[in-house]
């Protein structure tokens, strides 16, 4: 079956379906992102202090302690399964688009594989594997890169005037 493009035909119902589905998925993605941002300044010592605390300096203006290994696995086992859901939505609806078949397989793959960086990542960084902090943040950005892309190709392609709809 040749799917190759196909978004761009499906019926307007189903396009505005997916902008719907889309609008609030990025919404949800980004508010994520800037919470993520307000509690580790987006940067790797930040990351560290998140998760093992600060409790040992002296100059810190907010106090943080160590992340129990419960709220740990929860969160990694919430991030895990919802966002590999999500994912999964988002590299179906990828496939549909008319992208360079290379560039369309690594956005449907390469999500995958940094959500187990970043979240193996933070669970390693938590027992003691500190230099994690690197791949977390990495990982972390290239999976908003590969949001961000296919959000955009998925769009392109629904809202692409060039093609007919079907009924």
């Amino acid at each position: 079956m040749q799917i190759h493009g196909i978004i761009s035909q499906f019926p307007r119902e189903v396009k505005g379906l997916i902008l719907a589905f889309i609008v609030c998925l990025s919404i949800g993605f980004y508010t994520s992102i800037r919470f993520v941002n307000d509690t580790t300044d987006a940067n790797p010592q930040g990351i560290e202090e998140r998760y093992l605390g600060n409790e040992a300096d002296e100059a810190a203006t907010v106090m943080k302690f160590k992340k129990s290994k419960g709220e740990v696995m929860t969160m990694v086992h919430n991030h895990i399964l919802s966002l590999s859901v999500i994912f999964f939505l988002l590299g179906g609806l990828v496939a549909t688009t008319s992208i360079n078949k290379k560039l369309k397989s690594f956005l449907m793959i390469e999500p995958f594989v940094s959500i187990l960086c970043t979240f193996g990542g933070i669970y390693f960084m938590w027992t003691g594997m500190v230099w994690m902090k690197y791949v977390i943040m990495i990982s972390g950005v290239l999976m908003t890169l590969a949001f961000t892309l296919s959000v955009f190709f998925i769009l392109k392609g629904i809202l692409n005037k060039n093609q007919e709809s079907r009924s």
